[in-house]
């Protein structure tokens, strides 16, 4: 019996082999597609990364492309190019183009004569100055004094460091007199790629790196120079080296992705390493040899199955009555495991309808939750300014019942003043929703706490509360939006004036300054309760709040710290020693002056 059942068994495990080496072969269509796929996904993402890369350092390059053509035209540029002896004419130009280039943020502006020397430069009173400097050598001043633009890439031979130059000439009576030359400094576009496994490559007319992520790279050349791409270089000095090493880079460990720059005849590559194709397709063919793995897995445990099955009849056949009994059985048994089978599916059918139904209440629950936080948002922000409309406009009638017609009309143009920051606040609440970003402005600080401090002042006389301010009387500036500011500062003080509610005179509110190194903290401090160990620890939670539903919603403290974070500050909250709550709001300084920049209050 052992002797027949061996070899069925050696045929059957030899067919698995067979079988598992016929399969094998398909691995390779698994290779070849996911190769593809994972190729096609990493050359459109090398793609979009360099779209962005050559947008930004042209963009760089076009900010200054017009700056000689319009400072050769300035008087003082002109008076050091008709004196060139005149000490006077050139301390002006010297410190004219030493502003524009503080201004404009170019590396270094100077202005040439005719035979290439150097008369005024923004860089006069550095020790790597420009001035007295002849670059007549350069190609960009030859174009210049061609009457056309100059261009050019190159290591400085003064200051040693990378630059690109555009020269344009200086006209006088159909006479170029001069040019007037601008350096940009390309050094922060190599730290705009970041630590990323894909390598920057950035290679000028004569093929060498001018540009790169890997500083082991740069001034080498991707290609054999010709002699006369040599003699050119011996010529302009361009690098730091007249033959420029011959860059070693593995072709078949990379995979390169090039734009020509037609501007300035450059050619832009990003060099992905070619481990990030194969580690994916490594995983694919992975998850296939374990899905035929598998499969062989499933078909020898069939075999064996099968095996076992056949030697069970073969010991029942002894007994004939005994097998149809057993069949019987074993019919009963499956028809009623078929039974169980057909309600498990039916249970889960209904199990997926009911799955489906719960997400969909659940998104629509969500939507929901979101348009009550909004309306609780601007409901909330907008209390203390219908509170201040409502005062007006009692004090408006009164004056009017008084005859004090231009005392009532100022009060309604406080009240229109106060619509147009309600709409300020809803349009922000708004962007705020949808989380739109704004740049800080300069802003000043003692106008904003007044402001917020007008809004409050019924309520704070009403309640008897002593205001006590130590802040300087010059205007402090900081960086951070006009409405926000005046937002965050009247949640901040109405709270204080909440927490006075419940206490019994004296109530006082402290206003002070704390100026740091690059920021400056507008302490809040009063004489209430203070924070329980609890609303420290949630306080900036939504909807979380300390007072009865009818007095808050516990948005103010929430908004506040999203709108300060906004805006690169910190809101920090404490317990003063002396008891009461003491709140932080630390904003970054800013210049003084008058805001340049556009408001982000929305236009009427």
């Amino acid at each position: 019996m052992s002797t027949n059942t061996a070899t069925p068994r050696r045929l059957r495990w030899r067919s698995l082999v067979l079988l598992a080496l016929l399969l094998a072969p398909l691995l390779w269509p698994v290779h070849f597609l996911a190769e593809r796929y994972y190729r096609e996904v990493l050359i459109e993402q090398n793609r979009q990364t360099l779209d962005l890369y050559v947008a930004n350092l042209l963009g760089t390059l076009r900010r200054y492309e017009v700056l000689p053509q319009i400072l050769g035209d300035l008087p003082g540029v002109r008076a050091a190019l008709h004196a060139p002896e005149d000490p006077a004419a050139l301390d002006t130009a010297n410190r004219l183009l030493a502003r524009i280039k503080r201004q404009t943020g170019a590396d270094v502006i100077y202005l040439m004569n005719n035979r290439g020397v150097t008369l005024a430069a923004s860089n006069w009173d550095k020790p790597d100055s420009f001035v007295a400097g002849n670059f007549a050598f350069r190609p960009y001043f030859r174009e210049a004094l061609a009457g056309r633009l100059g261009r050019f890439f190159g290591l400085g031979t003064t200051s040693g460091k990378r630059g690109y130059y555009f020269a344009y000439p200086v006209h006088e009576d159909d006479h170029n007199i001069g040019a007037l030359v601008v350096k940009v400094d390309l050094d922060h576009t190599e730290t705009l790629w970041g630590n990323t496994p894909e390598q920057l490559l950035v290679t000028d007319t004569n093929g060498v790196v001018i540009l790169t992520s890997r500083p082991d790279w740069r001034f080498h050349a991707s290609r054999p120079l010709d002699r006369v791409e040599q003699s050119a270089i011996a010529a302009n000095q361009p690098y730091p080296t007249q033959a420029p090493p011959l860059l070693d880079i593995d072709p078949n460990a990379w995979l390169t992705q090039s734009r020509a720059l037609e501007e300035t005849g450059w050619t832009v590559s990003i060099l992905a390493p070619r481990i990030l194709l194969d580690r994916p397709v490594r995983s694919a063919v992975a998850v296939g040899a374990a899905a035929l793995l598998a499969l062989l897995l499933l078909l020898g445990l069939l075999i064996l199955r099968r095996r076992h099955y056949l030697e069970r009849i073969a010991l029942d056949a002894r007994a004939k009555a005994e097998l149809e009994q057993r069949v019987a059985e074993r019919t009963q048994d499956l028809e009623l495991l078929n039974s169980r089978l057909k309600q498990e599916v039916l249970e889960r059918e209904q199990a997926q309808q009911e799955l489906v139904r719960a997400q969909d209440e659940l998104v629509q629950a969500g939507k929901l939750s979101a348009l009550g936080t909004m309306s609780a948002s601007i409901s909330h922000e907008l209390n203390q300014p219908l509170g201040a409309i409502r005062s007006y406009a009692e004090n408006a009638s009164t004056l009017l019942d008084h005859q004090r017609n231009d005392d009532a009309r100022a009060n309604l143009k406080l009240i229109s003043e106060l619509t147009e920051r309600m709409a300020s606040i809803i349009a922000h609440l708004r962007a705020f929703a949808r989380r739109d970003r704004h740049a800080p402005e300069r802003v000043a600080l003692q106008p904003a706490l007044d402001d917020a401090l007008a809004l409050l002042a019924k309520r704070r006389r009403a309640m008897d509360v002593e205001l006590i301010r130590d802040l300087p009387d010059a205007t402090l500036w900081v960086q951070a939006g006009e409405t926000r500011l005046r937002q965050v500062l009247g949640n901040l003080l109405g709270n204080a004036l909440d927490a006075l509610v419940a206490k019994a005179p004296p109530r006082r509110i402290w206003i002070s300054l704390e100026h740091q190194a690059e920021h400056l903290d507008l302490l809040l401090r009063d004489n209430g309760p203070g924070f329980s160990a609890e609303s420290l620890a949630r306080a900036r939670e939504p909807f979380f709040t300390t007072k009865t539903s009818a007095q808050g919603l516990g948005l103010g403290l929430a908004i506040c710290d999203s709108l300060i974070r906004a805006l690169d500050g910190e809101l920090l909250l404490a317990n003063h020693p002396e008891g009461g709550a003491l709140i932080t709001l630390r904003l970054r300084l800013a210049a003084p002056g008058v805001n340049l920049q556009p408001s982000e209050d929305p236009s009427p």
